[in-house]
């Protein structure tokens, strides 16, 4: 998982691909759909998606010429218990 986590932090670490997420929180949404909302090339906006995926954040589902893409909330949650994990007292197993 930590290399994961690695691959998972340098894609937050790029506000375009941050803004990509809190509208994917909305709802799902095709490339170009995600593309319209940018001032920038549609390869760019692939490319960001691309990383997205890779590192496990998004999932995509092609319908026809299409591709919808959506949160994969599973590894958000992870990130969330891992960040928990990280506030918590190994001493006394509670959340600092």
């Amino acid at each position: 998982m930590n290399s994961q986590m690695n691959i998972i932090f340098k894609s937050l670490a790029d506000k375009t691909r941050r803004q990509i997420l809190e509208m994917l929180k909305k709802s799902d949404l095709t490339a170009g759909e995600i593309a319209k909302r940018f001032e920038m090339t549609k390869p760019s906006i692939s490319h960001h998606l691309n990383i997205l995926f890779q590192a496990n954040l998004v999932k995509k589902r092609r319908y026809g010429q299409y591709i919808n893409y959506s949160l994969n909330t599973m590894m958000l949650q992870d990130v969330l218990l891992w960040v928990k994990d990280f506030f918590r007292d190994n001493n006394t197993n509670e959340v600092v």
